[in-house]
């Protein structure tokens, strides 16, 4: 079991009196190592909330998160800081690549942050794999949009994660480009076995993974109807 979500919450508290806002509640959800998860749902539903939840970089109200049978809920911010560097990968809609560092650098960078000193060495091949090997020393204001979410996926998966999870990855890009990048990133998923769980809108996009989950009304369901 890679991950692990039981009776998982989010609420919101009340503002200037208002009622607290109840984003889902009673979230209960296993992953295996190799699956593929797409998760269904209109736009602010709680998608990128329950992800971020998952990635530890939000707190659940109740409930608990278990990766790699470890609750999140239960490190300090900085042993989840780390414990999140070596076994989650993230890849955002906006990309989110630092504008300031090349395409290398950026992939190189949650390397770096764990100080693996062979990080530029092991950032080159996996840019390499999807198909950025003369775009390395390029500014991400120099890269089109496919470009920078590749490298953005590259930096996701450099670090050899347990799982990775991907927010609407192919949302900012047209749909020539978002095609083509979801074919790169099934194909290297399938290639190395990887653990992915998908949150999307894009009912094309989660028909490829092995199985599909939708978030509405406060939960998570099998039933797509």
């Amino acid at each position: 079991m890679i991950l692990q979500l039981s009776e998982l919450a989010k609420q919101y508290p009340s503002v200037n009196g208002a009622n607290a806002v109840n984003v889902f509640s009673g979230i209960n959800l296993e992953i295996t190592e190799g699956e593929t998860v797409a998760i269904l749902g209109q736009s602010g539903c709680g998608k990128s909330t329950l992800l971020s939840l998952i990635a530890g970089l939000d707190h659940p109200s109740t409930g608990f998160v278990k990766l790699k049978e470890r609750d999140l809920g239960t490190m300090a911010e900085s042993q989840l800081a780390k414990y999140r560097a070596q076994h989650i990968g993230i890849v955002f809609q906006q990309f989110h690549l630092m504008p300031h560092l090349t395409a290398l650098e950026n992939v190189s960078l949650p390397l770096e942050l764990v100080r693996d000193p062979e990080a530029v060495a092991k950032a080159g091949p996996v840019l390499d794999e999807l198909g950025l090997s003369d775009r390395k020393d390029h500014y991400p204001n120099h890269l089109s949009g496919g470009e920078c979410q590749r490298a953005a996926i590259a930096r996701a998966l450099v670090v050899k994660p347990a799982i990775l999870l991907a927010d609407e990855p192919t949302g900012n890009l047209d749909e020539r480009t978002g095609a083509q990048l979801a074919d790169m990133l099934f194909e290297l998923v399938d290639s190395i076995n990887m653990t992915m769980l998908l949150v999307t809108h894009n009912q094309a996009l989660a028909d490829r993974c092995n199985r599909q989950l939708i978030l509405r009304d406060g939960g998570l369901s099998n039933d797509l109807d």
